[in-house]
């Protein structure tokens, strides 16, 4: 019983170990547990400068939206401060695209309700005084357009309507080289198509490449927890380097380690639930750079070479935006390694075999509440023979209590006489002291899992249950199930050994109610998952203490 008090304190303190490194990472401090970027070791060896250049040596243009009333940078050419805004709407977004320069500058996701104010829907990209979220391209290499640029919109469609995709096509020229940007916004897809056409007009061959980057402030979305913390920030993805997550703080400190040439992959920003990536064509050879480009306004981009062009002659590069939920199914069919995105912590291992159950069972029975109920049934099945062990154990112990306070008042001043007579009273009574232990110490990574699986699972953002829970990932609003949890501790407590010492069963006495309160801040789905478990254990428990008894009367 003393090795279980143990187990018990270790996850009572490891628990409080995660409330605390949630609030720092919240607070914008490094994780004890959660790195914030993964470089390789072959990176690590060096830090390349992020490319500013072109083949030709130009730089490339400042990023980002200027002030009310600023000069664009010196290395763009003067145009107007002022542009027409495109509105195209589908059945999944509704995107804002600005004629200076062409930026996606709003992009509000129509099946999906704002943190803060559910009332209205979530806007991803935005470039109001208070949030910048922007995707930007243009060309280096030459007084070519830029996002800076004034473009010409072609009049078109700006909805679906009856069509299963809409087209935005804008057109810069300067200097004799004109960029045509084409948007295509398909039906049912938040994926968009990205195509630059450039065309020589000029009596000189150039050089130009385009560039195509995610700009973002490094502020935390809107709603997050101060109890846990998501990642936000750039990624970036290559074969070769695989998944790298990057730290806004490590960008403005010029520290950033990164893969830095590639002919595959993507480049992203990442937020909680969400994600936008630039997706450039397979064995296109591009640079990747990460920048700091203002006051708390950060970079994240390709340099993609597009060759000599002749002429009278053109060139196209395709591309794709991906920006959208993190949802598992759609992410693995938009390209490789997009998936990884969506972060299950240090024990993905464990947490991507219950998605994919919690996936499969859902399609049954429609509801994640009830998703997360059979889930539970089934864990607890699968734990079966060792949770009935460890509860017989747990039985003899509670009847054999009276001999083991006797032994401990016998051998008040010598412990190893102590020791030495309980360990003969376990053998007699064929008792495991640890038995008791093992499905706790089980259930603690599982138990991490799922915490991880409802926190980074767009699937069940939103998600109700049954009357009062209208949302599995966030706080039981009325605190029910953290109540019903703290019922269903105490009566576990009264079920298990009363330890002999006072001072220690009172502490035994106090944890459910200690728990409980943690709970109030943890996800109702996660709750959920423990009430249950709860229940199950005490039914099992309770049988097989009534059989003990019956079959020693």
């Amino acid at each position: 019983m003393d090795i279980k008090r143990t187990v018990l304190w270790v996850v009572f303190s490891f628990s409080l170990l995660l409330l605390w490194d949630g609030w720092m990472r919240h607070n914008g401090h490094q994780s004890m547990f959660f790195p914030s970027a993964n470089p390789t070791q072959e990176q690590a060896a060096a830090n390349p400068a992020a490319p500013t250049a072109s083949p030709t040596g130009s730089p490339v243009p400042q990023a980002g939206t200027p002030a009310p009333g600023a000069v664009p940078g010196a290395d763009v050419a003067a145009t107007a401060t002022k542009g027409e805004t495109i509105v195209i709407t589908t059945d999944l977004v509704k995107a804002s695209i600005d004629t200076v320069g062409g930026e996606l500058k709003r992009l509000e996701l129509l099946k999906h309700r704002d943190t803060v104010d559910p009332t209205k829907n979530l806007v991803l990209f935005d470039s109001s005084a208070g949030h910048t979220y922007l995707a930007e391209s243009g060309l280096i290499g030459g007084p070519f357009p830029t996002h800076k640029s004034i473009f010409t919109a072609k009049p078109g469609a700006r909805a679906l309507d009856n069509g299963n995709e809409v087209q935005l096509v804008l057109e810069a020229q300067e200097n004799g080289v004109k960029l045509t940007k084409t948007y295509t916004f398909k039906r049912g897809d938040y994926s968009i198509d990205l195509k630059h056409t450039v065309t020589n007009d000029s009596a000189a061959a150039i050089n130009p490449s385009l560039y195509l980057q995610l700009v973002r402030d490094g502020n935390k979305p809107g709603g997050e927890s101060h109890f846990y913390s998501t990642f936000t920030g750039p990624a970036v993805y290559t074969d070769a380097d695989k998944f790298q997550k990057l730290t806004f703080e490590k960008i403005e400190e010029g520290k950033e380690q990164h893969a830095n040439k590639a002919d595959n992959g993507w480049i992203a920003l990442v937020q909680h639930y969400f994600v936008s990536a630039i997706i450039p064509p397979e064995k296109a050879q591009r640079d990747i750079f990460t920048k700091k480009i203002g006051t708390n306004l950060y970079a994240v981009g390709n340099i993609l070479p597009l060759g000599t062009v002749a002429p009278g002659a053109s060139v196209t590069m395709d591309a794709r935006l991906y920006s959208g939920p993190q949802e598992s199914s759609v992410l693995e069919k938009t390209t490789p390694g997009l998936e990884l995105v969506k972060d299950y912590g240090w024990l993905t291992i464990i947490a991507k075999p219950i998605f994919w159950l919690m996936i499969h069972i859902h399609a049954y029975v429609g509801n994640w509440g009830w998703t997360i109920i059979l889930l539970t049934m089934l864990i607890k099945a699968v734990f079966f023979p060792l949770s009935a062990a460890s509860y017989r154990s747990m039985a003899k112990m509670k009847a054999v209590t009276p001999k083991m306070t006797a032994i401990r008042e016998r051998h008040k001043g010598d412990p190893q006489a102590m020791n030495r007579e309980m360990m003969s009273l376990y053998k007699t009574e064929k008792i495991n002291p640890l038995g008791g232990c093992l499905p706790i110490v089980i259930q603690i990574p599982v138990f991490i899992s799922l915490y991880w699986v409802l926190l980074a699972s767009v699937e069940m953002r939103g998600a109700p249950w049954l009357g009062w829970i209208h949302d599995l990932t966030a706080p039981d609003p009325f605190y029910i199930l953290p109540v019903l949890m703290a019922v269903s501790m105490f009566i576990q407590t009264k079920l298990n050994p009363t330890p002999p010492d006072p001072v220690q069963a009172k502490v035994m006495m106090f944890m459910p109610i200690v728990f409980s309160v943690m709970f109030f801040f943890f996800p109702s789905g996660l709750v959920l998952y423990w009430v249950v478990n709860n229940v199950l254990s005490i039914t099992q428990q309770w049988v097989i203490t009534r059989k003990l008894q019956a079959g020693k009367a």
